[in-house]
């Protein structure tokens, strides 16, 4: 639920009624958010609540968001005593909501997934990046793998898929395709993951990571193996998501299958990215 521009009562130059109302702006969805800044007495910051809550009521508000920045952190112990819960933490505030009407609300949950790519990067020796993890999931495995990593917040999936190549292999490459996606659930802190399985084109041969990036690299064991070398582990003989990605990686670089290319794309309110076959869409034309 995002702020607008417009704003409630309080909002304006402070008035004899706004003393006793905690400063809110209205959103575009029937709700009031607040954000507090200064530092209150528990005591009188639940009196405030109480009677903006008997305002917004009057007004027919429905969900309220109230922003806690951690040095006020104190006052979310009060605000769950009047009804509040918590909707989100970041690193320097907490977020907490309240729902108005006595029926179900309907506000937006808490981010539920994690990005994550796979990164296939074969040159033309017919050899893949791979990786042998000193740490994580699949220490101690001798498992030769896909480098893989978490994309960041703001970040597109495609220079998350070069980043990630580069701190963890030293490779410099280019994005050329999402291949395909997998969604799971109950993953990395019991949220759901998406998985995107990205080729890239790598722009030279050499594992030599510069200075930034030597600590990262030195994490993993790095190599280019060949890809029939590869797929001949049995660990990913017995994994049935790594064959799905062998048979498409393999398609892909014979030239039979096409994945999704991105596309800056323009909408109403925001700017972002469309992944889509783009073999396909323009064959017919």
């Amino acid at each position: 639920m995002s702020a607008s521009s417009s704003s409630s009562s309080s909002s304006n130059p402070m008035s004899r009624e706004d003393a006793t109302l905690l400063p809110s702006v209205e959103d575009k969805y029937g709700g009031v958010r607040t954000e507090m800044t200064h530092p209150m007495d528990p005591s009188l910051f639940s009196s405030l609540l109480r009677a903006s809550l008997s305002n917004w009521t009057l007004q027919g508000k429905k969900g309220v968001w109230i922003k806690l920045p951690k040095h006020l952190i104190g006052l979310a112990e009060t605000a769950v005593k009047e009804g509040f819960w918590f909707h989100h933490a970041e690193k320097d505030y907490l977020m907490l909501v309240y729902w108005i009407p006595k029926d179900v609300h309907t506000l937006p949950a808490n981010a539920s997934h994690r990005v994550r790519i796979g990164a296939y990067v074969i040159n033309h020796y017919k050899e893949v990046l791979v990786v042998q993890e000193k740490t994580g999931r699949f220490q101690g495995q001798s498992f030769w793998k896909f480098p893989t990593g978490v994309v960041n917040e703001g970040e597109d999936i495609h220079d998350g898929s070069v980043r990630e190549v580069k701190e963890g292999t030293g490779v410099d490459t280019e994005f050329v395709q999402i291949l395909a996606f997998r969604q799971t659930h109950k993953a990395f802190l019991e949220k759901s993951d998406l998985f995107f399985v990205c080729m890239l084109k790598p722009l030279s041969l050499e594992i030599n990571a510069q200075e930034s990036e030597i600590e990262a690299a030195q994490e993993n064991l790095v190599q280019w193996m060949p890809w029939e070398e590869y797929t001949k582990q049995p660990f990913v003989q017995n994994n049935e998501l790594l064959r799905y990605m062998i048979d498409i990686c393999s398609a892909k670089t014979d030239g039979g299958y096409e994945g999704f290319t991105p596309i800056r794309v323009s909408a109403p309110d925001q700017q972002g990215n469309l992944y889509y076959n783009t073999r396909d869409l323009h064959s017919g034309h």
